[in-house]
């Protein structure tokens, strides 16, 4: 237990006004109207007002000294960080010649009468490289490419895969320039219809060649239905395509491949024909941060003197911000540093403080011996200051659902719309001074050292602030991991779609977020401990239900409720019986769906609850039980539930 800050003096408003009242009868009896009507008492009243503030003042004096002492331990706050997506621009039309859109192009949600216009701004360029189709191959599986250009310009129906498609016949399509970052449009004339396949679900998969190899390509729409009539496959290619040769000839490759059917999938009986093919570019997805870029913002003059300090006029700063100084002939850029302890005198580095805005230059540091050591260079006497660029923004607001950014600030010719095809993820409010308070004694105890599965969780925190769970399994927790195995078990952050639904996908940290807390944990850890960061374990469950609704209830209402409370329920980052998220480990039983599904308005009788167990990839389903058993790394993910109403009579 803490112990209690003492207040300096507990006197308040209303007991000042009454001493004066009594004093005043002490020495001046003839005053016998002690009333708010006397203007006497007026002056009392306003003389007991100051008197409270002051004393409000003074009792802040332990929490100042509190705040002061964080200060001489280098404790401070952490700045927001701001949420990132990956937004695409889709062009009006093709063009002859490539579109740039340069870093820092401002795109937005709608701004309505409630809410403000959440702006993001684009990380890096992005080039929209036009391109055609140049080569068209087909190649059986374990079988040399044949190139069937010259025959589809001819209007022949070439077949795409072999005779009888099998797992792994391809349909190559050579592009005349390498289009990373940006979505291709492939428009196929086909006249076979009928094959076998599902037109929802063809056993097929887009690849795009890469220097790591083929890498799978997102298909945003495919009007042909798996190559069976003619239509248009928009396609977004990744950001690491290149141009290649194959079979002797020259192009950006890609490529559609047959996969082997999953059950219940139809596949080919035959294979589909092409007599005709093109390509072109027609948009492009770059990433996007919530946040408002200031260019050029004057700093002032240099002092020539070591630890100058400087700010910004707009906080909180996200990222580095470009500092410049004037030499009278030009501008030099300084380099953002997290600290001075590397720097030497002619170094031109500065530190920022992102919650503050606040700029310093390199100090001076007397040594034992009485000499000064200078840590980074320092601007000439009179030099011109300046921040070339920075960004302002950050903070749970960026997290904005999946389809939210459709408006683009930054004028861009070609640009139809812009929107953004997943959630933004990974904005956090800064860290208050509450919050800090709690955090120093943590951070204290841990020394920048690992050593319990409290200081693996604080310290991912730190490295991580925009994890929405951290979960620490210490050596011993599962037989499995081995002796000095510790694991870290991370959510990322996920906005629900429209609808108040999570997807699979959206729970699946991405490969830059494990390796920066990695890379973090690491340094910390004592050795012979065995490190381990990952997502948990999804534990698929599918609730099959059967209520009855009261007479004056609408059974589609009804039935919409008792779905969206079980997600609620079972959601993996807000469900659970405190609302923090389904606990790690803990088993799922039918009395609990019960109970949530008897709290819904509407809902006069729970029936019948079964739970299957689920895999979120494949959608297959268990048997039905009452029980779902987890593992200690294993985290309920909600999926496809089922809920039958019957309507009262």
């Amino acid at each position: 237990m803490a112990l209690p800050a003492p207040r300096l003096d507990d006197r308040r408003f209303q007991q000042f006004v009454d001493d004066a009242k009594r004093f005043i009868q002490q020495r001046c009896p003839e005053w016998s109207d002690h009333n708010v009507s006397d203007p006497g008492v007026t002056l009392v009243e306003a003389v007991a007002h100051m008197a409270d503030q002051l004393v409000y003042r003074l009792n802040r004096v332990p929490e100042k000294n509190h705040l002061a002492f964080l200060d001489l331990l280098g404790m401070t706050l952490f700045p927001p960080s701001a949420a990132r997506a990956p937004v695409t621009f889709w062009l009006a039309a093709p063009q002859p010649e490539p579109v740039v859109l340069p870093a820092g192009t401002e795109v937005a949600t709608g701004r309505t009468e409630t809410d403000e216009a959440v702006v993001f701004a684009t990380d890096q360029d992005l080039a929209l490289v036009p391109c055609e189709l140049a080569r068209l191959l087909t190649q059986g599986a374990g079988e040399a490419p044949a190139d069937r250009t010259d025959e589809v310009a001819a209007g022949a129906d070439v077949p795409v895969f072999a005779a009888a498609p099998q797992p792994g016949d391809l349909l190559l399509f050579g592009l005349s320039a390498a289009v990373p970052a940006c979505a291709a449009v492939l428009r196929v004339d086909s006249r076979v219809d009928g094959v076998g396949v599902d037109p929802r679900q063809p056993p097929l998969v887009w690849e795009a060649w890469t220097p790591d190899g083929w890498a799978r390509c997102e298909v945003s729409s495919d009007s042909t239905g798996g190559l069976n009539r003619p239509g248009e496959v928009v396609l977004h290619v990744p950001a690491g395509h290149r141009v290649s040769r194959l079979g002797g000839l020259e192009a950006g490759w890609v490529r559609c491949r047959v996969t082997a059917a999953l059950p219940g999938q139809p596949f080919y009986t035959s294979s589909p024909t092409v007599r005709d093919a093109a390509a072109f570019t027609i948009g492009g997805t770059v990433g996007a941060t919530h946040a408002e870029v200031v260019r050029g913002e004057p700093l002032g003059e240099a002092e020539g003197v070591p630890g100058q300090r400087v700010r910004l006029a707009q906080v909180p700063v996200v990222g580095d911000a470009v500092v410049e100084v004037s030499d009278g002939e030009g501008w030099q850029a300084w380099r953002c540093v997290p600290d001075f302890a590397a720097s030497g005198p002619a170094d031109r580095h500065f530190t920022l403080d992102a919650t503050t805005g606040e700029i310093a230059f390199g100090p001076a540091v007397r040594e034992p011996d009485g000499s000064l050591r200078q840590f980074g260079a320092v601007p000439a006497k009179g030099a011109a200051l300046r921040a070339a660029r920075y960004a302002v923004g950050g903070g749970r607001t960026g997290n904005v659902a999946r389809g939210a950014i459709q408006v683009l600030r930054s004028s861009v010719p070609y640009i139809a719309r812009v929107e953004n095809r997943e959630a933004a993820r990974g904005g956090v409010d800064g860290e208050t001074v509450a919050e800090a308070r709690v955090r120093a004694p943590i951070a204290l105890r841990a020394q920048e050292r690992a050593v319990t599965a409290r200081d693996y969780e604080e310290l991912t925190r730190r490295a991580a602030p925009e994890a929405a769970r951290i979960q620490c399994l210490a050596a011993g927790s599962d037989p499995a991991d081995g002796e000095n195995a510790v694991r870290v078990l991370v959510v990322p952050q996920a906005v629900t779609d429209r609808g108040g639904r999570l997807r699979f996908e959206q729970l699946v940290p991405g490969e830059e977020l494990l390796a920066r807390i990695s890379a973090f944990l690491d340094e910390r850890r004592p050795l012979g401990t065995r490190l381990a960061v990952g997502p948990p374990f999804y534990q698929g469950v599918t609730v099959v239900a059967t209520v009855h609704c009261y007479r004056a209830a609408v059974a589609d209402r009804v039935r919409e409720e008792a779905l969206d409370a079980l997600y609620a329920y079972l959601d993996p980052l807000a469900g659970g019986a405190l609302g923090r998220g389904w606990p790690f480990g803990r088993s799922l039983r039918s009395g609990e769906v019960f109970a949530a599904l008897q709290r819904v308005p509407g809902v006069e009788l729970v029936d019948e609850v079964l739970l299957h167990p689920a895999d979120p990839l494949t959608g297959r389903r268990g048997d039905a039980t009452d029980r779902v058993d987890l593992g200690p790394s294993a985290l309920l993910f909600p999926f496809d539930h089922r809920v039958r109403v019957i309507e009262a009579r």
